[in-house]
């Protein structure tokens, strides 16, 4: 490449060293201000456990019930021709802009004792799902799922279709060919976009503290725990972020040396 056409405009470089400080700094804060020296009295705290383990299996099952829906809605999103498919389209990205607390009052409004589904489910199998260890779940595929389609959708319309056109050729059904040829193809977009499910599930607080409530042991997730504890005990809530800071880190250099590729640019 160029050395001049890769040099930075100089009227970029103060904005952009702004934006990097902005973003940065923080972090460094909360890495500055964490008791190092109590960070093991702090994670064996009561609750704490309890909080994490919730979180990395509520997220675990949020991303699997997103790659359930998720793929299938996908490829119809990339690869059907129906009309309405774009409208579809938007639908489905609104809950990465809706406000997470409304999503949490939406799901309410639906699967509630009072809700248009849940007093179905109420009434004929006594089955309450607001304020359980399942309303966590459901409130962060809610707000995940999401991410998981349009990394899927980017991965489907980026595939070669003759390959699935060859595969027809040969005689091999629409499953065969989405199981044993789609998928293949599209395995690094549905793996990246699964990660990003699963970090933006971890970290979900408004839409869970709204549907799911923040019962300790059976609702309340790190977030949670860490909204919690900023009330009560400061020094444990800069423990708690610093835990989901490091797993929110390593998510992303799992998802860029593994699966973007450590050359990707």
């Amino acid at each position: 490449m160029n050395r001049e056409t890769s040099r930075v405009p100089a009227p970029l470089l103060l904005p952009a060293a702004l934006g990097v400080a902005f973003l940065l700094l923080p972090l460094v804060g909360l890495l500055v201000r964490t008791p190092w020296s109590q960070l093991g009295n702090q994670l064996a705290a009561p609750g704490v456990g309890e909080a994490l383990r919730l979180s990395l299996l509520s997220a675990t099952l949020a991303t699997a019930l997103s790659l359930l829906l998720g793929v299938p809605l996908a490829w119809v999103l990339a690869r059907s021709r129906a009309r309405g498919v774009s409208v579809l389209r938007a639908l489905v990205t609104v809950p990465l802009v809706l406000p997470p607390v409304v999503g949490g009052v939406a799901l309410f409004l639906v699967l509630g004792r009072q809700g248009i589904v849940g007093s179905w489910l109420d009434d004929a199998f006594g089955i309450t799902i607001p304020f359980t260890t399942a309303a966590v779940v459901i409130a962060e595929t809610f707000v995940a799922m999401p991410f998981l389609v349009i990394s899927v959708e980017g991965a489907l319309r980026a595939a070669d279709a003759r390959f699935e056109d060859v595969a027809a050729t040969l005689g091999a059904g629409r499953w065969t060919t989405f199981r044993r040829v789609t998928l293949p193809l599209v395995a690094p977009g549905v793996a990246a976009g699964a990660v990003l499910c699963w970090a933006r599930a971890l970290g979900e607080f408004g839409a869970t503290i709204t549907f799911a409530g923040n019962f300790p042991g059976t609702t309340q997730t790190m977030p949670l725990a860490v909204y919690l504890a900023l009330q009560r005990d400061p020094e444990a809530a800069v423990v708690l972020s610093v835990v989901l800071l490091a797993v929110s880190l390593a998510t992303l250099l799992l998802l860029r040396d593994r699966w973007l590729g450590r050359g990707a640019a």
